[in-house]
């Protein structure tokens, strides 16, 4: 529940950062004629998101047991895959975020504005669809339905809320700082939920190695203990681990990890006086 809370309140508040400052901008401009395209791009990506949601979640009904490991290993891949550009995208560009979302928004204000649609679908769509996999993933792994969404959904609330307290000028958080750390324990989760999609085509026969333990700690933490069950869902930890999935958490982690504390400590400070063009400062009215 903690990860999947995590997942949605960091997915979250980039989704409300995003709606907020293409909110206070347009507004700024003068152009709140465009406010409702603006939230019918918003309202097309939740659906979006959902719409993946339930695909994931009853579209593999019927297959054959093979079938539905194959889907869930690479679609496992597939989340680990897009969490990590996440990550790495939003360590570059929260430096300059409001600024990006600006330069897209003067480009379709033209005329009627419909433009806004496309420029806030896919803003936060990229969100959602990145939440709605990474989600799924995670009740794949867990085998838990009830916890994990919840936990997902008390982080979008969390994120909304944060949102709004921004918008209003009530609440000013380091953003920069909060996205390097939640990154950081991101990719620690991506690293067992790519481990987990690695069980899952070793299941399904696509990879070898199924009964070859690199170790099997299930005497010490059972997987129904309420520890065991804490690692499963917030680092998908498996008590009886394979070599292959073994290689493949630390393949991807140690590269992984390293290469974003290299990147997160070359990120120029911004100075206390400068004018309000970081995440940091999120919103300018």
């Amino acid at each position: 529940m903690l990860a999947n809370y995590l997942i949605g309140l960091r997915e979250g508040l980039e989704a409300a950062l995003i709606v907020t400052i293409l909110i206070a901008y347009v507004v700024k401009v003068g152009r709140r004629d465009v406010l409702p395209r603006l939230w019918a791009g918003v309202g097309l990506a939740v659906l979006l998101a959902l719409a993946l949601g339930a695909i994931l979640t009853f579209g593999t009904y019927g297959l054959s047991f093979a079938a539905q490991e194959t889907i869930g290993g690479l679609l496992s891949i597939i989340a680990t895959c897009l969490v990590t550009w996440m990550v790495f995208w939003m360590l570059r560009t929260a430096k300059d975020l409001k600024g990006h979302l600006h330069g897209s928004i003067d480009k379709h204000l033209a005329g009627t504005g419909m433009g806004i649609v496309l420029v806030a679908f896919l803003a936060v769509g990229r969100e959602g669809i990145e939440t709605a996999l990474f989600i799924w993933a995670a009740v794949q792994a867990t085998g838990q339905t009830t916890m994990p969404l919840l936990g997902a959904g008390l982080g979008i609330l969390t994120a909304v809320g944060l949102g709004w307290l921004i918008y209003a000028g009530m609440l000013k958080i380091n953003l920069s700082r909060f996205f390097t750390w939640t990154g950081a324990i991101l990719i620690v989760v991506a690293a067992g939920v790519l481990s987990y999609g690695v069980h899952d085509l070793q299941e399904a026969g696509i990879l070898p190695g199924l009964n070859s333990l690199a170790f099997n700690v299930s005497a010490v933490i059972p997987p129904d203990s309420w520890y065991g069950t804490l690692l499963k869902g917030t680092l998908n930890f498996s008590p009886a681990t394979t070599w292959l999935e073994m290689f493949a958490w630390l393949a991807y982690i140690v590269p992984t990890l390293t290469l974003f504390i290299v990147k997160s400590r070359r990120v120029t400070p911004v100075p206390a006086n400068a004018p309000p063009r970081t995440a940091s400062a999120a919103v300018v009215h």
